[in-house]
């Protein structure tokens, strides 16, 4: 761009401000549509230019929009305060501790945001009680540089002396994985980039990890080119160079390697298992739960004639493995829809006669993991976590672990060198804590994650209901609030859901919720169907064709709410972030009566075209493809922008984006704005708020998502009527 279109575009910029704020309302989009028939089906998309994300005029519309939002959400008079009780709150804890790895010798890494950090770094601890080491820390790439920086990802090699890690600026996720020496501090390769969605999976030996990485595109290639044709890689690691090209060895291509059945479209993984003489390959389809398995001995994976030899397919319905020796453990729904555990041999793998080592049941298989001294098995039985552990020994059965509390339960780190595993709990009403087990082959509390002033509090509770949805089935709901709050549907109430890819709500409380519930206000979650809460059963049952359960699950929940008095129509926002886009969308277009406000966060509004964007193939398999019959229809009916009518009172909208996201398109949310905009006859509010440094979420920093949270609840109580926050 010459210097003089710059200054025009700036001027264009400028002007599109001034008009903004003279008007005192955002920019108009002008409508163009683009129609197309699908199988005899005519569908109108009034605003398909604004997919291109490079165009000026949509960058200044977007721009606009989103200093119009901004203007209006720092106007509200409570936003200040609120924002600063949610910095108080966070404060009041000494750090915040994710990702818990434990290795051999008492070593532990873990991510940790401290009080008066933005972002989260990477520490290595010898010893619970030992001194701690900062590894890496992002921050110092941000004051370098001006933008956000993240960890992506953490793997120590397995004798903890290295630790490969991936980093990306802005929430783009678009990482470059990077060796450092722990005991040192140096960097041991230059960075390898193109690796989205990557991890490092070091050999046992820890002479070098596996990673995949994406091709190398022309400037005008299709972003749907993006993911196809991936291939995995072996680097391994010497330690006399820095010079990383020569050494790493494609191992797999998608879609041209010939000695293993893996598609273009595939994520080729590469793995090895300690304590087995195998690598495996898992080519992944996008987002399926169920995957295929290839074995091939460590000697033989680096000749390019390799025969990898299959474990099963994803036919056999299974979704995650685990090995010890000789032993194969699988979980899996083939006819047990909450899953079960079966055991074969890695040698020999038979599923058809393969021992049931964990049956079907009332409660849902979660995850499996081998370590020394026993598969250790996590299960859920409504909100709950449950813990068992099988002996490794024929027709052992699984035995309950007691659990140092109640809560949801996660399984952070095993390792098959260790006995026993560690784990999360977290609940409702109370802060994440880390438990390990002890000699005594006990659970202790590591003391990695503290407990804050505002960590439990005693006036907070927790409710489980079932809610009978459109068609009679019983859809859980949980409702969080303060003791004591009256029935008379005057309370502030969010409404959470999601409901795809078989995902778990987990409970969950952090100390900055104590903001919103200081208010009066609700937080309520429905375990709409397309989740995960019973399982496989539940999953089917809200994807392709089934898809509607999800938001109408939704619709029910909503309602129970209104009529057991918690609260009002008035009173009433729903909040639901990516693939919960769809439910919000499509839940607020059905029954715009119902709330007084919808916030879509990195939302799936514009279902029909998600597959002509790079991530949206790897989605194929939960919401389909437009060039079947029959998934075109699954796809129209999840379409929110769809689904907009003219002259239709919508509630107030409040579009939450971040420009880098690689996963959601920000043009879903810039269409849905113009097109709610240009529609609603209700007068409410239509905003579009954007961060430029940011991407789908993962990797915003504390700041970002204090801020975001302010505006959340801002919005939330200005349309509410609460006179703190009317302008």
């Amino acid at each position: 761009m010459t210097r003089s279109a710059r200054l025009a575009s700036a001027l264009c910029v400028a002007l599109t401000s001034l008009v903004v704020a003279a008007n005192g309302a955002p920019p108009v989009a002008p409508v163009r549509p683009v129609t197309e028939t699908y199988f005899g089906t005519t569908v109108t998309d009034p605003y398909r230019y604004m997919e291109d994300s490079n165009s000026p005029e949509v960058q200044q519309w977007a721009k606009a929009q989103g200093d119009f939002t901004r203007s209006v959400l720092d106007a509200i008079p409570g936003r200040a305060p609120l924002l600063a009780r949610i910095v108080e709150l966070e404060a009041s804890v000494r750090a915040r501790v994710i990702n818990v790895q434990r290795l051999p010798n008492d070593v532990y890494f873990y991510e940790k945001r401290g009080a008066t950090d933005n972002q989260f770094k990477l520490y290595v601890r010898h010893g619970l009680n030992g001194a701690e080491k900062l590894l890496i820390d992002p921050e110092a790439l941000t004051q370098a540089k001006g933008v956000p920086y993240a960890i992506n990802f953490f793997s120590p090699s397995n004798n903890g002396k290295r630790v490969a890690y991936g980093m990306s600026e802005g929430g783009s996720e678009e990482a470059s994985i990077h060796v450092l020496d722990v005991a040192t501090g140096k960097e041991l390769i230059a960075p390898i980039d193109r690796a989205h969605y990557s991890e490092a999976r070091w050999m046992p030996d820890d002479s070098g990890f596996f990673y995949f990485r994406q091709r190398e595109l022309a400037k005008d290639a299709p972003e749907t080119d993006k993911y196809g044709f991936q291939t995995a890689y072996f680097h391994r690691l010497q330690d006399k160079t820095n010079n990383r090209g020569k050494e790493d060895a494609a191992l797999i291509t998608a879609g041209e390697s010939t000695n293993i059945a893996i598609a273009p479209e595939d994520f080729p993984i590469v793995a090895a298992v300690p304590g087995t003489p195998y690598v495996f390959a898992l080519p992944l389809n996008g987002v399926q739960n169920e995957i295929s398995v290839f074995v091939a001995p460590h000697a033989a994976v680096f000749d390019p004639k390799v025969k990898w030899r299959a474990l099963f397919s994803r036919a056999d319905d299974v979704t995650s493995f685990a090995i010890h020796g000789d032993d194969l453990y699988l979980l899996s729904h083939k006819e047990a829809l909450r899953f079960k555990v079966l055991k074969t041999s890695v040698a020999h793998p038979d599923l058809a006669h393969a021992e049931v080592v964990v049956a079907a049941s009332r409660q849902v298989v979660v995850s499996i993991s081998a370590a020394s001294d026993a598969l250790y098995v996590q299960a859920r039985d409504g909100t709950l976590g449950k813990l068992y552990r099988v002996a490794y020994r024929r027709n052992a059965k699984p035995v309950p672990v007691p659990l140092p509390r109640e809560g949801s339960l996660e399984i952070s780190s095993s390792d098959i060198r260790l006995p026993g595993v560690v784990i999360d709990i977290g609940s409702w009403t109370r802060d994440v804590g880390y438990y390990a087990f002890d000699a005594s082959n006990q659970f202790v509390d590591t003391g990695l994650q503290a407990i804050g002033p505002f960590g439990a509090p005693e006036n907070l509770v927790a409710k489980e209901v079932l809610v009978k949805s459109h068609d009679g089935v019983e859809v859980p709901l949980s409702i969080v609030h303060m003791k004591n709050i009256k029935l008379d549907g005057s309370n502030p109430t969010q409404l959470y859901g999601y409901g795809s890819y078989g995902i778990t709500d987990d409970p969950i409380y952090l100390p900055r919720f104590l903001a919103w519930y200081e208010l009066g206000g609700i937080r309520a979650t429905c375990h709409v169907r397309g989740g995960g809460a019973y399982g496989e059963e539940w999953h089917l049952a809200g994807m392709l064709a089934t898809k509607p359960n999800t938001w109408k699950d939704f619709i029910a929940c909503a309602e129970y709410l209104i009529k057991e008095g918690y609260t009002s129509t008035a009173r009433l926002a729903i909040h639901g972030g990516s693939a919960g886009g769809i439910l919000v969308g499509r839940a607020m277009t059905e029954r715009p009566d119902l709330f007084a406000v919808a916030v879509p966060e990195v939302g799936v509004l514009n279902a029909l075209r998600g597959e002509n964007s790079a991530n949206g193939i790897p989605n194929i398999p939960e919401f389909g493809t437009v060039r079947d019959e029959q998934q075109f229809k699954h796809l129209l009916a999840m379409d929110a922008l769809q689904h907009v009518r003219d002259g239709v009172q919508y509630p107030a909208t409040l579009l939450i984006h971040g420009i880098n996201d690689p996963r959601v398109p920000p043009w879903n949310s810039f269409k849905m704005t113009a097109r709610l905009q240009a529609a609603s006859t209700s007068g409410k509010p239509v905003l579009l708020r954007l961060d430029y440094e940011s991407g789908h979420g993962i990797g915003s920093t504390k700041s970002q998502r204090q801020q975001e949270y302010a505006d959340l609840w801002s919005f939330m109580l200005w349309q509410f009527g609460d006179p703190k926050f009317q302008l």
